[in-house]
């Protein structure tokens, strides 16, 4: 009996929460979630110690921080959405198989045995968890960096319409969550591209250039029929969360893109890494 036990395979909870224990506990996931929240920071510093800012200069909603210290996590969203968020995402998202594979503990990983499904599994929902907490690690430090700095009060829309500053943090992480969405597709492509190799850094490394590459596709005007395709090509689409009634077209769109993405990617990445010979 007490052999049986020793040979049960451990719960999917339990590899979970094991998997975001380790995580989130490693220094190179708190150092990325630290400089994400350098970004509010360093913009409201600058911002406070600067002289005015001309309107329509700058990223999006710069121009009125100094009237509400809201907009800094606002603006810094806009500013992390470009680079700052699919690079923390493509170092976190790349290092899932390749990194256990390079240090050489996936086969130990698989004799245990996990089972290369749910070992898979588990490494995208660790990656999807860092995707919640990026976002929301820019929106927190930006509204808290700006109402330390920056007066607080009511919030005009895009539509003209006046929330109160309550409302005004719930739109702020409805934006944070809609960047959630929006990368939870590129971590499965660098969930599907760590399978593909053993050095984390290569995968990591395509994971950002792919990223960035989508998002030139994206620009070309030659190229517009492609671009509803393309994961990056809702990742600005939020301005409807600022308006009144909010608007969800856009954010519909971009789940089921992304959707689509984590089927593809999911299913390229489980074809590869079922056949893949990791106990040799």
């Amino acid at each position: 009996m007490a052999a049986r036990e020793a040979r049960r395979p451990p719960s999917s909870a339990s590899l979970v929460v094991s998997e975001l224990t380790l995580l989130f506990r490693r220094r190179r996931t708190q150092a990325l979630l630290l400089a994400l929240a350098a970004i509010p920071v360093l913009i409201a510093v600058v911002v406070r110690v600067s002289t005015a800012v001309p309107a329509g200069r700058g990223p999006a909603f710069l121009d009125r921080i100094t009237q509400n210290g809201l907009f800094v996590g606002v603006t810094a969203l806009i500013v992390s959405v470009p680079l700052f968020l699919p690079l923390t995402i493509g170092v976190v998202a790349g290092d899932t198989i390749a990194g256990e594979a390079g240090l050489g503990t996936l086969r130990y990983m698989l004799v245990a045995p996990a089972g290369r499904v749910r070992l898979l599994i588990v490494k995208y929902v660790g990656a999807a968890a860092f995707c919640i907490a990026a976002p929301v690690a820019v929106a927190l430090a930006g509204a808290a960096i700006g109402a330390a700095l920056f007066p607080v009060g009511p919030v005009t829309l895009l539509s003209g319409d006046v929330v109160e500053p309550g409302e005004a943090v719930g739109r702020m992480l409805l934006i944070a969550a809609y960047q959630m969405v929006s990368l939870l597709g590129l971590s499965a492509i660098g969930l599907f591209l760590s399978t593909l190799t053993d050095v984390p850094v290569g995968a990591m490394a395509a994971t950002i250039v792919l990223s960035v590459g989508s998002q030139v596709l994206d620009q070309l005007p030659q190229l517009e029929w492609l671009h509803p395709w393309l994961f990056s090509h809702y990742w600005f689409g939020f301005a409807d969360l600022l308006r009144q009634p909010i608007g969800w077209d856009s954010f519909t769109s971009n789940a089921l893109l992304q959707a689509g993405y984590i089927a593809v990617f999911g299913a390229l990445a489980y074809g590869r890494f079922v056949s893949k010979d990791v106990l040799s």
